[in-house]
């Protein structure tokens, strides 16, 4: 990960309020905004992972799990918390995994959400938080359909 992912929000907020112009703070900060299929293809390096892996662990169709590795789609919120368990993303991970995708990040006051964070903080796979989930009576995230 990069240096400046190491940067807690906070401090970024507090740089860029006490900046003169907004180009000095994006300029010195070096803040672009990071293509979700390259955050993909990081987390599937660090964490030693093939495509194929992903998609077993996942749950997801292996033709969505390509199109957003490829950039060719961007996922839902359920699909990207799958894509993360599938790529055996850290809760810290996951959330910037939403982030970048522009979803919204996993939230403790919403009852499913603090189940998934739960499961995500205690090492369950997708399998076993869908079934955490339908347990506690909230819709899992592979739907049966």
């Amino acid at each position: 990960m990069s240096t400046h992912d190491d940067h807690l929000t906070e401090e970024l907020l507090d740089r860029l309020l006490a900046s003169n112009t907004v180009e000095s703070y994006l300029d010195g900060e070096g803040i672009t905004d990071r293509p979700l299929p390259d955050y993909l293809h990081e987390l599937l390096d660090a964490h030693g992972l093939t495509r194929a892996k992903v998609v077993r662990a996942s749950g997801l169709n292996s033709t969505v799990v390509y199109d957003l590795f490829s950039g060719k789609s961007r996922p839902g919120r359920d699909n990207a918390i799958m894509l993360a368990f599938g790529l055996g993303c850290s809760l810290v991970e996951t959330q910037r995994l939403l982030r970048i995708a522009g979803l919204s990040e996993l939230y403790c006051r919403q009852r499913r959400d603090a189940i998934i964070i739960w499961c995500l903080n205690n090492g369950y796979d997708r399998t076993a938080t869908d079934d955490e989930l339908y347990r506690l009576d909230e819709p899992t995230l592979l739907r049966a359909d």
